[in-house]
């Protein structure tokens, strides 16, 4: 299975051009600038129309429009997924979004508890502390969730995004994608 992961639009989607081929493509959030309902609904139209089997997004600190949304409507093979899971061709795939509603309560850790232990690929927009997440000296993951994608399984796959900044990368058993240029 392909895997195309994309992140961090913010609204200028419509700029892709030409993206690989993929039997999956996961947006891992900020698909929203200001997270207006209007952006959303113009990338979630945008996303429906792309040619890839299967289509996966969750949201990020940008994207609070979506914050308790019940989305309908969408393509059968286009999967939000809001602490939710999805299976595709026998593997797992699971996303945790980043509300800023949750990060700052005891929320986000119940999300993260509640990331099941047979999960392939977890798609996160916020990372594990200490992987893929220190920039200007400062390292700005998530002990949780690292905590607990060693714990998971382990996945296969950790699709993260920030901090947008980033640009370093590091493997380990599992795999650490970090913006569209990564594959497995």
């Amino acid at each position: 299975m392909r895997i195309l992961h994309i992140s961090d639009t913010h609204g200028c989607h419509h700029r892709l051009k030409d993206l690989p081929a993929a039997h999956v493509l996961v947006h891992s959030g900020d698909f929203c600038m200001v997270g207006s309902e209007a952006e959303a609904i113009d990338f979630m139209n945008w996303l429906c129309d792309l040619p890839y089997a299967h289509k996966i997004f969750i949201c990020g600190n940008h994207d609070d429009c979506m914050y308790g949304a019940n989305i309908s409507g969408l393509d059968p093979n286009v999967h939000y997924l809001c602490n939710s899971g999805v299976e595709i061709d026998g593997v797992k795939f699971y996303g945790v979004p980043m509300f800023m509603g949750d990060c700052v309560t005891n929320r986000q850790k119940c999300n993260i508890d509640r990331i099941p232990s047979d999960t392939d690929v977890l798609i996160t927009h916020s990372p594990t502390y200490g992987i893929l997440d220190f920039d200007d000296n400062i390292n700005y993951g998530d002990k949780l969730l690292l905590t607990r994608v060693v714990e998971v399984h382990p996945p296969t796959t950790f699709v993260r995004t920030h901090p947008c900044t980033a640009r370093h990368r590091k493997r380990t058993r599992n795999y650490f994608l970090e913006r569209s240029d990564d594959e497995f």
